[in-house]
């Protein structure tokens, strides 16, 4: 799999073994990767933070068109972000549908024109074109800057994942905006409190364990280190950015774990594993691009500097 093509993890409630292999084959060849559930877990599985990027919905799921309703309206309560495809049986269209399924669902297909479940995962997950050198670009500049601030631990990462849900993952995240002429929006990287804390007094020099403060200053010197790397190879000059003065709030409700960005806009997620190769303890970083203000990839531009300037800043070594 080329990890700078991002994918996206959908949630298939699909029980049709006639049309299982299908589904999995267009998953297979779309950057898809297909997750199922048992119908009695579903709830918890939609309260978790776990990312996705859809839901594919078949039409008789639980067995009639009314559990399928039922579902569907449980799915818009917990995670209303999420576009909703439904298989159906014969016309790929939503106007015959009972009225409170049509209102959750987005798009439909049937099995027999994959097309157009295709053009439905192209609008609705990857309406954004990501560069591929943006993608490899954010790995290799967070990598570098992990080791720096979490010395001696291994570090590992999944192929990036495109988004749709809002959840907040763990309890401490950081936030930066990021401005250019081609793009306006955020950082976020995001953590489970405890494993970052066992991990920063594991390198403490002083006997005392880490606290939040610790966390605090080593998470806001890497966004910083990340941002500040980010800025120098891709966003150029901002004086552009600058010019434009559109803002939108941004709405975080702690108790429900959710967090918006005022769009709708799916997000570039990387998953990065912080491992301590002695004791096998681990923390993940969760990290977040989410363009919700101005996005022109066509503008995209990397500046990757001349040779020496690059060996000077150790993003390359001699050989």
């Amino acid at each position: 799999m080329n990890m700078n093509m991002p994918v996206s993890k959908v949630l298939v409630l699909d029980d049709s073994s006639e049309h299982a292999e299908a589904i999995k084959r267009f998953c297979d060849e779309n950057n898809l990767i297909g997750l199922k559930v048992r119908k009695h877990r579903l709830p918890a599985v939609l309260r978790s933070n776990i990312d996705l990027g859809a839901i594919l919905l078949a039409e008789n799921y639980g067995g009639s068109i009314a559990e399928s309703t039922a579902i569907a309206t449980r799915i818009d309560a917990l995670r209303p972000e999420l576009p909703v495809i439904l298989r159906r049986h014969e016309q790929p269209t939503l106007d015959d549908l009972p009225t409170a399924l049509r209102g959750t669902v987005c798009a439909a297909y049937v099995a027999s024109d994959m097309g157009t479940l295709r053009k439905a995962i192209d609008e609705y997950i990857f309406g954004l074109d990501y560069p591929n050198a943006l993608v490899r670009g954010i790995s290799e500049i967070t990598e570098s800057r992990l080791g720096h601030v979490f010395r001696d631990l291994t570090v590992s990462w999944d192929t990036p994942c495109i988004v749709r849900d809002q959840i907040i993952f763990g309890e401490v995240f950081s936030l930066i905006a990021l401005e250019s002429a081609w793009c306006r929006g955020y950082m976020m990287i995001q953590a489970d409190e405890q494993p970052l804390l066992d991990m920063l007094s594991r390198e403490q020099t002083r006997n005392e364990a880490a606290d939040f403060r610790d966390l605090n200053s080593s998470l806001g010197e890497l966004t910083n280190m990340i941002w500040g790397a980010f800025k120098d190879r891709y966003l150029g000059d901002a004086d552009a950015a600058s010019r434009s003065q559109i803002q939108v709030p941004l709405l975080i409700n702690h108790k429900q774990r959710y967090i918006s960005f005022g769009s709708s806009n799916p997000q570039l997620c990387f998953k990065y594993r912080l491992t301590d190769e002695a004791s096998g303890r681990f923390v993940v970083l969760d990290q977040r691009f989410i363009f919700s203000l101005t996005w022109s990839p066509e503008d995209f531009k990397e500046n990757i500097g001349d040779v020496d300037a690059l060996v000077e800043a150790g993003e390359l070594d001699l050989f």
